[in-house]
């Protein structure tokens, strides 16, 4: 069922575990997210694999009617780099993975990109990136009449007063296509994102996730062995009492934009830099005269995030 009040949604991701979760959690989500389709992108893991981790999620979710789209395999002019140390060698390393029965379409998720910004009325169309930009630079660069159609970009990228975690400037997302980033920044498009800042304060604490596998669905248990492994490297690295939940952010804002907080700067891209490629500049004391491009979050209610996921992932 679609409901009027429902708003337009573009997922384009690299699943990995916690665009897993994004995904379940605007599966569950019909209220408040009209998904169109998910585009997928090299990221975490190859493209291959990505766009296989997505049909996977969709089955999870009992929602074998989602379209799901193959999009660029590399960056815009760089060769990827990808996050398994992270993810695993799957991306979604935890739960026993099986081969979905939902087929890939036929269309490059770039087209799609382009073909519902042109064929949905303008500003209806809310895209959610959670990987690297390259399927969304890519249909700006090939189609410049969609840009003014896009309604926002609500995505998961960067990092401030968090900095790096791929290197000790930037931030993953950001890194793997700074080229693809500068042009979705310098869009005039509506943009929030969400950094580091947000996300490293989002942990997956053990109670959280236990949470989780209580759930009495495929999802729900499912999501916890995911989560099990995902947040092993962070707490090694960050000494954490969990690991950082990123990509539900951006689907947890569009349902409740209240549990977060943040400024409206000015955010550029280093793109040149070999020590600090990928750096997102974020002006948040207004120290430059450059105008703001982002709402640039940095604060969550993290306990209120928590219980929207437990809550909407019970509902599949």
């Amino acid at each position: 069922m679609t409901y009027p009040t429902a708003r337009k949604v573009i997922i384009d991701t690299d699943p990995g575990q916690d665009d897993a979760v994004a995904i379940l959690l605007a599966l569950a989500s019909p209220e408040e997210i009209d998904l169109l389709g998910i585009t997928c992108v090299a990221g975490n893991v190859p493209l291959s694999r990505t766009e296989a981790n997505a049909r996977i999620i969709c089955e999870v979710a009992g929602r074998n009617d989602v379209k799901v789209f193959a999009g660029r395999a590399a960056p815009l002019s760089r060769a990827l780099v990808t996050a398994e140390q992270v993810h695993g060698k799957t991306g979604l390393d935890g739960p026993e993975l099986f081969e979905p029965a939902i087929l890939l379409q036929p269309q490059n998720g770039v087209d799609f990109i382009i073909d519902t910004l042109r064929t949905e009325a303008p500003g209806t169309v809310t895209l959610c990136p959670l990987g690297p930009l390259s399927n969304i630079a890519a249909a700006f660069q090939a189609a410049p009449d969609i840009i003014e159609r896009v309604q926002e970009i609500v995505l998961m990228g960067g990092a401030y007063f968090e900095v790096g975690n791929i290197t000790p400037a930037a931030e993953f997302n950001i890194y793997v296509d700074p080229e693809a980033a500068d042009i979705v920044l310098k869009s005039g498009i509506k943009i929030t994102m969400m950094p580091l800042d947000v996300t490293h304060k989002a942990l997956t604490t053990r109670p959280r996730i236990e949470a989780l596998r209580a759930l009495n669905n495929r999802a729900g248990p499912f999501t916890a062995e995911m989560l099990d492994f995902f947040e092993r490297f962070d707490m090694a690295k960050y000494g954490s009492d969990g690991g950082p939940l990123h990509d539900p952010c951006v689907i947890a804002y569009l349902i409740q934009p209240e549990l977060f907080a943040g400024r409206h700067i000015n955010v550029e891209v280093e793109t040149r830099s070999e020590l600090t490629l990928g750096m997102t500049v974020a002006d948040w004391w207004g120290v430059t005269d450059r105008a703001a491009n982002a709402l640039f979050m940095a604060d969550i209610d993290a306990d209120g995030f928590f219980t929207l996921i437990t809550q909407r992932l019970a509902r599949l």
